[in-house]
């Protein structure tokens, strides 16, 4: 099959997968209400899919390495509809809807890295990275699609229909895997007669020894830490920013510009990956992060401006918080040892989505301390998130040997 049409084909069921990815964030001030939660328990449920993401990608992900990745696939997209079927008829306070948010957290671990390895086994040589980016790229569609459409429906009719709406895109991701992508033989790396298949913690360890990728991946963690507190929480702000409230509202047009201003991540990732490529990528990290700092900070004083000027400052903010995901993804892999490439990614979605799994909460540990109807609480929750990918360029600086001072490689060491 040509790149570009597996790479199509992996996106589109990708975004199909993530039907219900936004869907506590799109409904955040309803669902709040519905479980009787506060805004920390909220943001634990939402962290909860983190929790299970983190809990499995190191099994999942590094079988990728033994085991046809297809299978794999096809079996958590199963375990995704089973959770959103759970989030619409049995979430009913925080124990159930994190168990089902973490179970769907789960899922997400064997279809997103697993889906990139059937990618990466499939497509070589020096465009590797760009359809990469590509697929790393529709993760920001996905987030953004779910937030459009699950607000609506949600909105429309009631908050468990667009949990619904999430199991049947899980089911049509499921015909689409298994129609169109073949079975790939395990024969990619066959394990040396002397050094047996370790176990998932142990092939984890050796990608660990890896200084360039490991850099990379701790990078990630600080990129993530901002990207879900965003996208946890940028509903919500819109509403308080627009009535100085989180009480529900029924206006569909909340979820409806968070998603706007998601999408602007697709093409920013993309984008970011094609400077890397120009500029070094150590440098266009390292500038599009300290430029989130900012934009994060200037967000999250802004609860005061006008609607449309917010909208505008939160578009420009999207645009750098995304700016550097597919670059340091590609950078990751790039310097993965041969045979190590699952090992590589697991390790990398375990930090990045341990991350994850915190920056929802602790946003939401901010406005429990200073009060969700005080803006200075919305702006203690973005400087949070500032603090965290501020860590980044830190770790590229300090990491990276002096060998590669830009990172400009796209391509393993030998």
């Amino acid at each position: 099959m040509p790149a570009w049409r597996l790479t199509l084909l992996l996106c589109l069921a990708e975004t199909l997968n993530m039907a219900g990815y936004s869907a506590v964030a799109a409904l955040l001030p309803e669902l709040r209400h519905a479980w009787s939660l506060g805004n920390a328990e909220i943001g634990l449920v939402e962290g909860a899919f983190n929790v299970g993401y983190v809990a499995a990608v190191p099994f999942l992900v590094t079988w990728t390495d033994r085991r046809d990745p297809r299978m794999i696939y096809l079996a958590a997209t199963a375990l995704g509809l089973a959770a959103s079927l759970g989030l619409a008829f049995m979430a009913r306070d925080l124990w159930s809807a994190a168990l089902c948010r973490g179970l769907a957290g789960v899922a997400l671990a064997g279809t997103y890295m697993p889906g990139l390895k059937i990618l990466t086994d499939s497509v070589t040589g020096p465009k590797q990275s760009r359809w990469l980016a590509f697929y790393t790229a529709s993760f920001s569609l996905g987030a953004s699609a779910s937030t459009a459409a699950a607000g609506a429906i949600g909105q429309a009719i009631d908050p468990a229909a667009a949990f619904v709406f999430a199991a049947l895109g899980s089911g049509l991701a499921f015909l689409l895997v298994a129609a169109t992508v073949r079975s790939q033989p395990r024969a990619t790396h066959p394990p040396m007669p002397d050094h047996p298949p370790m176990s998932a913690w142990g092939a984890l360890w050796q990608a660990a020894r890896n200084r360039h990728a490991l850099a990379y991946s701790l990078a990630y963690a600080a990129h993530m830490w901002e990207l879900y507190g965003f996208r946890a929480w940028l509903v919500a702000y819109l509403v308080f920013g627009a009535t100085g409230s989180l009480a529900p509202t029924g206006d569909t047009s909340y979820p409806l510009w968070g998603a706007i201003l998601l999408l602007l991540g697709m093409p920013s990732s993309i984008i970011g990956n094609e400077v890397a490529l120009k500029i070094g990528r150590r440098r266009q990290l390292t500038l599009a992060m300290l430029i989130s700092v900012a934009l994060a900070l200037a967000f999250g004083a802004g609860s005061f401006l006008p609607f449309p000027l917010l909208l505008l400052l939160g578009a420009a903010y999207s645009l750098f918080v995304t700016a550097d995901s597919a670059s340091l993804t590609a950078g990751a892999v790039a310097q993965a040892k041969p045979g190590q490439s699952g090992a590589t990614m697991a390790l990398h979605s375990l930090l990045g989505f341990a991350a994850a799994s915190l920056g929802p909460l602790v946003f939401g540990l901010a406005l429990d301390i200073g009060g969700d109807h005080a803006a200075g609480s919305w702006l203690g929750g973005f400087a949070v998130l500032a603090a965290g990918v501020a860590c980044g360029p830190l770790i590229l600086k300090g990491m990276l040997r002096t060998d590669d001072p830009q990172g400009r490689s796209d391509h393993p060491k030998a």
